[in-house]
C-alpha cells in the first residue's frame, strides 16, 4: 500500500535523538542492521558519514546513514557514496515509506559525487533486505565487502 504521507529525511538533533533510539526493526531481523544507537555512536567517530532519522509526516520511521567521503577532512572526490545503513522501525515496513525514503537518498546522493553510482551491502540470509534492494534497482556486482553482498545502484535509471 503506497502511503500518502510525506517522507523526509531529517537532521537528528538533541531534542529527536530518543525517538530515534527507540526504534528498531523485528527480532528476527536484528542481525542484518545495528541498533540505531550503535551507528549513531559510530557516525561521531566518522567524519565521513552523514545521518538522518526517516520520518512519515511528523512521526519517526526509520534511520539512514551514508559513507560519503565528500565530507571527510580529506575528501576523496572519486570515492563512491556508500548507504552503510537503512533500518525502519517493526511497525513501519511494508508501507511503502522504504521506496520513498530511498528514492530521497538517491537524489542525495547524486548531489554528492560525480560518479554515476553508489553502492550498499547486505547479510545474506533468510530476512536480508536484498530482495527489497534488488526490486528498487540495485543490481549484484558479484562482490562481498566484510562477508556482506556488495549491490550498485547506477543514477541513470
Amino acid at each position: 500500500m503506497e502511503s500518502e504521507i510525506t517522507i523526509s529525511l531529517r537532521e537528528i538533533t538533541l531534542e529527536t535523538l530518543h525517538e530515534i533510539l527507540k526504534l528498531s526493526v523485528a527480532p528476527e531481523q536484528m542481525e542484518y542492521v545495528a541498533s540505531n544507537a550503535v551507528s549513531i555512536a559510530q557516525a561521531h567517530f566518522h567524519p565521513e558519514a552523514w545521518f538522518r532519522g526517516i520520518y512519515a509526516g511528523d512521526e519517526a520511521v526509520g534511520f539512514v546513514m551514508l559513507e560519503d567521503w565528500s565530507l571527510s577532512p580529506d575528501p576523496a572526490a572519486d570515492r563512491p557514496v556508500l548507504l552503510w545503513r537503512l533500518m525502519f522501525d517493526k511497525s513501519q515496513q511494508r508501507k511503502g515509506f522504504g521506496n520513498e525514503a530511498l528514492k530521497q537518498i538517491v537524489e542525495h546522493v547524486r548531489t554528492r559525487t560525480s560518479l554515476d553510482h553508489f553502492f550498499t551491502s547486505c547479510v545474506e540470509g533468510p530476512n536480508t533486505p536484498k530482495p527489497f534492494y534488488l526490486k528498487f534497482g540495485f543490481v549484484e556486482t558479484g562482490r562481498q565487502i566484510e562477508g556482506e553482498t556488495v549491490l550498485r545502484y547506477d543514477f541513470g535509471q
